[in-house]
């Protein structure tokens, strides 16, 4: 079942590998001149919300919104993905890092463990994104298994409208701690029903508006 980290220092160092990282990719991106980019550190991750399946490896999830996608048209998602994935290999390459890997929602890093310390291994997922005054759009690799069949789309992240508006209402109400204990509730919820279409985002987005609403 999931419980939440409780070992600060392993959070503090983690976030600090992974966002450096990150910001390493924002800042190769913007330089080369092709698109402009920035990068956040997003839903549990970034509300200390980051939960552990057991003993299992953590992933933190970043999200890179294109502010500008320059040479490319916003529908050129092959192109825009391949254009990221090509910039982000050099990143890791340069910080020792294996290749990240392309999934459907996310590109992927290999799992990396501390020498010192707490031996629980981490990775990075970055999710590509666009935004609008409707809501949050993630890029989609829709795999068919041939290449030349596959497509790219922009998927709305359901009911994101208004989201960090929410936020910031339910923490100035003090019910954080009530956003916190529904969270992991709902994370062993869908882990019980072996259901995995739900990722770690999508449960924070459901989480803050259940709440927000319930008050």
């Amino acid at each position: 079942m999931y419980h939440f980290i409780k070992d600060k220092d392993f959070l503090k160092r983690m976030k600090s590998v992974c966002c450096d990282i990150i910001n390493q990719l924002v800042q190769q991106i913007n330089g080369d001149g092709k698109m402009r980019v920035k990068a956040n550190l997003v839903g549990s991750g970034a509300k200390n919300l980051i939960t552990q399946n057991e003993n299992n490896a953590v992933d933190l999830d970043f999200n890179l919104e294109i502010v500008d996608s320059g040479i490319f048209n916003i529908n050129d998602g092959n192109g825009i993905k391949g254009y990221v994935r090509k910039q982000f290999n050099i990143v890791l390459k340069a910080n020792d890092w294996g290749d990240c890997q392309d999934s459907t929602s996310a590109l992927t890093t290999e799992q990396r463990i501390f020498n010192k310390g707490n031996k629980t291994p981490f990775s990075i997922d970055l999710c590509i994104i666009t935004t609008d005054n409707n809501g949050w759009y993630r890029l989609i690799h829709d795999k068919t298994g041939y290449t030349y069949m596959d497509c790219w789309f922009w998927n709305k992240a359901r009911n994101s409208e208004g989201l960090q508006k929410k936020v910031d209402w339910l923490k100035k109400n003090d019910l954080w701690l009530e956003v916190r204990d529904v969270y992991l509730d709902k994370k062993n919820m869908y882990l019980r029903r072996n259901d995995h279409d739900h990722s770690s985002f999508n449960i924070y987005i459901e989480t803050v508006n259940e709440v927000y609403n319930r008050h």
